[in-house]
């Protein structure tokens, strides 16, 4: 495995974190890194996908219908 597949991994499981979590901050208490790591690795797995994966307002995260389907995956 490469640092470049480490890091996908990486994001896919943030990613995994976030939605189970609902949250950002939440998502990085539960993997005991900070939220703007989390930050970086979704927004680094969204732009490799090409695809926003959650809405974000200030007061709730969700899954969008892209989102929903890496999900599943």
């Amino acid at each position: 495995m490469t640092p470049a597949d480490e890091l996908d991994l990486n994001s896919l499981l943030t990613f995994a974190a976030v939605a189970e979590a609902g949250g950002f901050t939440a998502a990085a208490a539960r993997l005991g890194t900070s939220k703007a790591r989390v930050s970086l690795a979704v927004a680094r797995l969204e732009s490799r996908l090409g695809t926003t994966l959650f809405s974000r307002t200030t007061r709730r995260v969700t899954l969008t219908e892209a989102g929903e389907a890496l999900q599943a995956r």
